[in-house]
């Protein structure tokens, strides 16, 4: 990977509830994570320092099934390996760019990245 955003596993507080929960960039982006009721991954909401949250709609795009099962396969290890868990997180964040700030995207220099994952389609 060309960029490392440092993601790690870590937990809200109950008034926002998800699946999964993870942080990178030094504490400056958290995003919360569901499972459909088929077990696909969505992005629940994200937040960059600066900007505030982007709740996205029940609507959002959603991870396919393979990419669904390493997301949750990465996870559910002690250790994050950031080579795999990245371009998974950045196809999430690249499918629902329309729901989420391109300032902060921008700022964040997320969009940028978007182009490095591979296409999982």
């Amino acid at each position: 990977m060309t960029h490392d955003f440092g993601f790690f596993k870590t937990t809200m507080p109950e008034s926002r509830k998800a699946d999964f929960h993870l942080g990178c960039l030094d504490s400056c982006i958290f995003m919360d994570f569901n499972y459909t009721s088929d077990r696909l991954i969505s992005l629940k909401r994200i937040s960059f320092d600066g900007y505030g949250c982007c709740v996205l709609p029940d609507n959002a795009n959603v991870l396919n099934s393979e990419l669904s099962t390493n997301f949750t396969d990465e996870l559910n290890k002690d250790k994050i390996d950031q080579d795999t868990l990245t371009p998974i997180i950045l196809k999430l964040i690249a499918i629902n760019k329309e729901y989420i700030s391109k300032d902060a995207l921008d700022e964040y220099n997320v969009l940028v990245k978007l182009e490095c994952p591979p296409d999982h389609k």
